[in-house]
């Protein structure tokens, strides 16, 4: 007879948006999306720890942790009571969130986290919901908590929360600038929608051209189709990324934009030896506090150890 478990270790990706549509606000606040999201291979590690019964904690060590709040507004312990409210658990548990994914970036770093909690949390506690149920569960935790199991590259409709997985070729490039601050989600939002204002808004579609890039994996024509209606707001916002934005394209990127709200900005490589080239000219400008590298595609949150 097996042991069961008493932690579980989940790791989970960061996400970035290869066009994000918006549309006018619908009547609940929330804007309709279209939006392909790709996970790429920035990772955050949660790890699970079976508690006393009703105890819920949360934990949060490497980068910017500071930055992540410790209490119920922790988007990984509100996955962890949902899920045990959800299936009358009595146990606690423990979580530990190691941080790699940028805080407040624009890479759906908490949103990641909750998914993880909530894959980590039925493993422990033996819960085995159906994979309807648990995206059902993520989408009522925040639009891009259910791309975030999914992972891999898929589309996004609703607020975000309806997943399509794509079928595509090739592995993708990008080296990721990241800013100094952060930038809220709903300010963006309350931006573009300012800007906007006396503007007719098109219902939002994914563009034909950016799918036939990932149909032929041809990096050159993913980076040409790139689009973020999101990135006029966020540059009204912090006008300083535009720099980021010129440095990338100046050094030759295949494609350059702000990530999702900001202020992450990514750019699409050619090759490993054009990161190395894209991170130091992005670096010698000092446009960005750090750079990184993540290849995308690559699967949703997944059980470690």
């Amino acid at each position: 007879m097996s042991t069961p478990a008493t932690s579980v270790t989940v790791r989970t990706p960061a996400k970035i948006n290869l066009c994000l549509g918006v549309g006018t606000p619908r009547d609940d606040g929330f804007h309709p999306v279209a939006t392909v999201f790709q996970a790429v291979g920035l990772f955050d590690d949660v790890r699970a720890r079976i508690d006393e019964p009703g105890r819920f904690s949360v934990r949060v060590h490497g980068d910017d942790a500071h930055l992540v709040p410790d209490d119920d507004t922790n988007l990984a312990l509100r996955a962890a009571q949902l899920l045990a409210q959800e299936y009358g658990v009595e146990q606690g548990v423990a979580l530990h969130v190691h941080k790699t994914i940028p805080v407040a970036g624009g890479m759906a770093g908490g949103s990641s986290d909750a998914a993880a909690a909530l894959v980590a949390c039925s493993t422990l506690w033996d819960i085995e919901p159906a994979r309807d149920d648990l995206l059902r569960l993520a989408a009522q935790l925040g639009s891009d908590v259910p791309f975030c199991l999914v992972g891999g590259t898929a589309i996004g409709s609703g607020r975000g929360e309806q997943v399509s997985p794509v079928l595509g070729r090739g592995r993708f490039e990008w080296v990721i600038a990241i800013a100094e601050g952060g930038l809220p989600s709903p300010e963006v939002y309350a931006e573009v929608d300012r800007l906007r204002a006396d503007e007719v808004v098109p219902e939002p579609a994914v563009p034909t051209e950016l799918m036939a890039a990932l149909r032929d994996g041809c990096p050159q024509a993913l980076g040409n189709a790139l689009a973020n209606d999101l990135q006029r707001a966020a540059l009204s916002l912090r006008p300083d990324l535009a720099a980021a934005l010129d440095a990338g394209d100046q050094a030759g990127a295949l494609g350059a934009m702000v990530s999702g709200s900001g202020p992450t900005t990514v750019f699409l490589a050619a090759d490993e030896q054009h990161v190395d080239e894209l991170a130091g000219a992005l670096l010698a400008a000092g446009v960005c506090r750090r750079v990184l590298h993540a290849a995308g595609p690559v699967p949703g949150a997944r059980v470690v150890g």
